[in-house]
């Protein structure tokens, strides 16, 4: 696990970095961010959440991208009910919710070996670009052991899949500061994105309890520059 000090440290910056997205649009071409309020827990397309008292106002774009379903090809893959699925991961945490996601065990045990479980769990509104169990098979195993292996850098490339702030589907494309302090980049429109021009969003605005989660086919690397 890494030290109280990173801890504590990555913590501040979780902090520092909410603050700043509440204050100003970072990065982001034209949208502006989701409401800070925990959106309605997305369910099937049956149902939905009833509206909170400190939900948006009806008819207004922060509601509209609040209300709105996740969208994309690997959400088939997500489970219908249970812990697993879209109503189950909206009362969670973000790492609690993603350990529950079948197509995400890799990068829970990657932050798990990073200690950032905490740190995540524990954050306020943040965006994940979270990469599949595929996503890290693409990496050589000798280089992914090598990776997981050193909690320095690993915490700087999950960092990298951090972006302050909810970041709903209508504000996803444009230039976005990391929690690992470069910037990612996202092209395109709902349901085709790209990230930093390759990577694609499988499954996106999927709502936890802290964070609106983006599945990614590819590990996202921070610039080495």
């Amino acid at each position: 696990m890494i030290n109280k000090t990173r801890g504590t440290s990555l913590a501040a910056v979780l902090a520092a970095g909410a603050l700043a997205l509440g204050l100003t649009a970072c990065g982001s071409s034209g949208g502006t961010k989701a409401s800070s309020a925990p959106p309605a827990a997305a369910a099937s397309s049956s149902s939905s959440a009833a509206p909170s008292a400190g939900s948006p106002a009806a008819g207004t774009p922060a509601a509209a991208d609040a209300a709105a379903m996740p969208f994309g090809s690997a959400c088939a893959a997500v489970p219908k009910d249970g812990s697993g699925s879209f109503t189950g991961m909206a009362q969670d945490p973000v790492a609690t919710a993603a350990s529950n996601n079948p197509l995400l065990s890799t990068l829970v045990s990657a932050v798990k070996a990073a200690g950032l479980v905490d740190t995540l769990n524990s954050a306020k509104d943040i965006t994940v670009f979270a990469p599949t169990n595929d996503a890290f098979n693409k990496i050589p195993k000798d280089t992914l052991t090598a990776l997981l292996a050193n909690k320095d850098e690993l915490t700087k490339v999950l960092t990298y899949h951090v972006v302050p702030g909810r970041t709903a589907p209508s504000a996803l494309a444009g230039s976005h500061p990391t929690l690992q302090g470069a910037n990612l980049t996202v092209a395109g429109t709902e349901p085709d994105f790209t990230v930093n021009g390759s990577a694609k969003v499988l499954c996106g605005n999927v709502q936890t309890a802290n964070a609106t989660v983006y599945i990614v086919d590819t590990v996202l690397m921070p610039p080495t520059s």
